[in-house]
């Protein structure tokens, strides 16, 4: 196996799990790559991602425990006969299915680095870890600046569409940024912030305004609910808090229900980027993480941007 992909394990590890022994602790865009139809689009976002935050690259492949378990230890198992036969042969079964599993993610990685430093990337770091996603995500949340996921599992296709199962696990735990992509990979050139005038809200707007990646971006700021003298006072302060970017900013507010509303205004402005934030208890941050969700991932054809 390449020496340059170090392969981890979360049995036996809690989240404090230290990943940082013998490696710099530099932040990076951490790529979660599987073999779904997206993996070559996180590869490119991911690409242009790090160009413009001047960090690093980590490609992460993780292999699901549950699906593919290690091997029991079954030398306790005494007197079973025939059964114990069986439960051996099952056993070496299940280790030579991880056998491959592994070898078929170090093969995948392999191909991501390849794409990623054909994009342009000098620095990058394989990982493969073999336990649960969302923990392995949490062990690394300290070198992440930005987790880039797809939006659609494996299991999608064509005619059905399925969001990744992990997804609003990793929303709801991570606190980092995640951008989620399509299948496709399209260089953005315009974003829009779902905002809701909170304390949070404008900690978003606070994120936009320092980041790199939106820099040059016509940039809009949406309100979905009534136009009201309150609304279009925090708009505008939200505004100004970002016009050091020298970028266009357009801000607007527009009546009706979250997720349509945003999708329509996304389609009829021809935006590339949707950047939403976990607001509290706001409409917005019910329709995150809340049963929404699923619609909201199975229809976005453009790239999400979930500011934590």
């Amino acid at each position: 196996m390449d020496q340059n992909t170090r392969i981890d394990s979360n049995r036996g590890h809690n989240n404090n799990h230290n990943d940082n022994e013998g490696e710099d602790t530099m932040l990076r865009v951490v790529a979660c790559i599987d073999g779904s139809r997206a993996a070559p689009a996180v590869c490119d976002y991911a690409a242009w991602a790090s160009q413009h935050m001047e960090v690093p690259v980590t490609l992460l492949h993780v292999l699901d425990e549950e699906r593919y378990p290690v091997a029991p230890d079954l030398a306790g198992n005494i007197g079973l006969g025939s059964r114990e036969h069986l439960l051996e042969e099952l056993a070496d079964l299940d280790a030579r299915r991880s056998k491959l599993a592994l070898e078929h993610g170090h093969h995948m990685l392999d191909d991501a680095e390849r794409r990623v430093k054909d994009a342009g990337v000098e620095n990058v770091i394989k990982r493969q870890r073999h336990g649960d996603l969302t923990e392995s995500l949490l062990a690394l949340e300290n070198q992440t600046r930005l987790l880039v996921m797809g939006l659609h599992g494996e299991s999608s296709s064509d005619r059905d569409v399925h969001i990744g199962s992990q997804l609003e696990t990793v929303i709801r735990s991570l606190q980092r940024p995640i951008l989620l992509v399509p299948d496709e990979f399209t260089i953005p050139k315009s974003a829009m912030l779902a905002f809701d005038g909170s304390k949070t809200a404008f900690r978003s707007v606070e994120l936009l305004a320092g980041s790199p990646v939106f820099r040059g971006m016509p940039l809009h700021v949406v309100m979905v609910g009534a136009d009201t003298a309150d609304r279009r006072e925090q708009l505008k302060k939200a505004e100004t808090m970002l016009s050091g970017m020298g970028v266009d900013i357009q801000v607007a507010i527009r009546a009706g229900d979250v997720e349509p509303t945003l999708h329509a205004y996304q389609e009829e402005q021809d935006i590339d980027i949707l950047v939403m934030g976990a607001y509290g208890h706001s409409r917005i941050r019910q329709f995150l993480v809340g049963s929404t969700t699923t619609t909201m991932l199975k229809t976005a054809e453009k790239p999400l941007v979930i500011l934590r």
